[in-house]
């Protein structure tokens, strides 16, 4: 029996506002994660097509190339990543957009500006969960 507990949880971070991105980055490594982050669309599907899954994935949906519903859907159809938990960061209010997002298989969905100690708790939630 292998042991765990030494094994940093891999988030995956899309998203192309560069200071959001070093946000989001900042507090996942603070919280002792591995954290790798891709800037626009066509990267990340590229990277959801060609590798291993991640243990979670933080999502902005207003991205250049290909949006983050496409990319949700396209790993929700993906059996490497079907499982793995995204959750939605946006600046997109609207209610039909997260209802949107929930029906594509989000676990989460949070607008920007978002508050850093909650989201936090939501990542760990969500990674206790799986």
């Amino acid at each position: 029996m292998t042991d765990d507990s030494n094994v940093q949880p891999r988030i995956l971070i899309v998203e192309d506002d560069v200071h959001m991105s070093y946000l989001l980055g900042y507090l996942a490594e603070r919280e002792r994660f591995t954290v790798e982050t891709i800037a626009d669309g066509r990267k990340a599907a590229e990277r959801i097509d060609a590798g291993p899954a991640v243990e979670m994935v933080l999502l902005d949906v207003m991205l250049p190339y290909t949006d983050g519903f496409e990319l949700l859907a396209r790993m929700r159809a993906n059996p490497v990543w079907k499982d793995v938990p995204v959750i939605i960061l946006t600046s997109k209010t609207r209610e039909h957009d997260a209802v949107r997002a929930m029906s594509l298989g989000a676990d989460d969905y949070l607008t920007k500006p978002f508050s850093p100690p909650e989201l936090v708790a939501r990542i760990r939630r969500r990674l206790r969960a799986k």
